[in-house]
């Protein structure tokens, strides 16, 4: 890792996307933290045009620098949607400097937006993991947690009011069978109590048109009624001959 004067206020350390820039000391507003600087290269050039990495600075439409060398601390900037520093350019002088652009405390990550063009590029196809992105990332889950949770507590409000209804009218089926059954053994025991079996009273009254409870007697079917024998006639004398 390339070394830092001792009296800069950064250091280069692991951030979330890799190696990144920290303060070590308080930077205030408007300070000058770092020049980013490199090789320039002139698109008018085709060799030199047609060389690509992630570390071009583009001053103007022919100036670029290529900020690929290792010496270049400022490389280690990581970008940032909500940065704390900015790039300040200076086309003529074909320079650029990292300032800041807010009180940076000590170990804060120093950052600043690389711009649409990069981001489109190298950030947007992998998604990017700055803070605020991170933050949005985050509520993002978080609300479709809660969206989750909302939908499966209704679901589960939905399924229980339908249970509550099925139990509530299986409840009042069997109320109502149960009466039925009640008016219908009611009524049996009505025929069989003061009312008539086969067209017949059995409380008091008679059975086959014979008085039960009274002083009379049954007549047995199919019999005579008791009386005085007759005297038996003797036989006729027999006729001489």
């Amino acid at each position: 890792m390339t070394s830092i004067p001792s009296n800069k206020p950064y250091r280069v350390g692991r951030s979330r996307t890799g190696l990144g820039l920290f303060a070590t000391k308080p930077i205030k507003k408007g300070t000058k933290i770092i020049r980013y600087f490199g090789p320039l290269l002139d698109s008018k050039k085709k060799e030199e045009d047609a060389i690509e990495n992630k570390y071009l600075f583009e001053l103007n439409n022919r100036w670029t620098i290529d900020g690929s060398v290792r010496k270049n601390i400022a490389r280690y900037i990581n970008h940032a949607c909500r940065p704390n520093a900015e790039s300040d350019v200076k086309p003529r002088k074909r320079k650029v400097f990292i300032r800041a652009i807010k009180n940076i405390e000590p170990g804060e990550e120093i950052n600043y937006d690389y711009g649409t063009d990069y981001f489109k590029a190298y950030l947007k196809p992998i998604g990017c993991k700055c803070d605020a992105c991170e933050k949005k990332r985050k509520k993002k889950r978080a609300e479709a947690r809660a969206e989750k949770a909302r939908l499966k507590a209704k679901a589960e409000r939905k399924a229980l009011k339908k249970a509550e209804k099925l139990a509530k009218e299986q409840q009042k089926a069997e109320a109502e069978l149960k009466e039925k059954l009640k008016a219908k053994a009611a009524r049996k025991s009505k025929k069989l109590n003061g009312h008539s079996l086969n067209g017949k009273s059995l409380n008091g009254k008679s059975l086959n048109g014979k008085h039960l409870n009274g002083n009379g007697r049954a007549r047995v079917a199919d019999r005579k009624p008791a009386g005085r024998k007759q005297p038996v006639s003797a036989p006729a004398p027999a006729l001489q001959a």
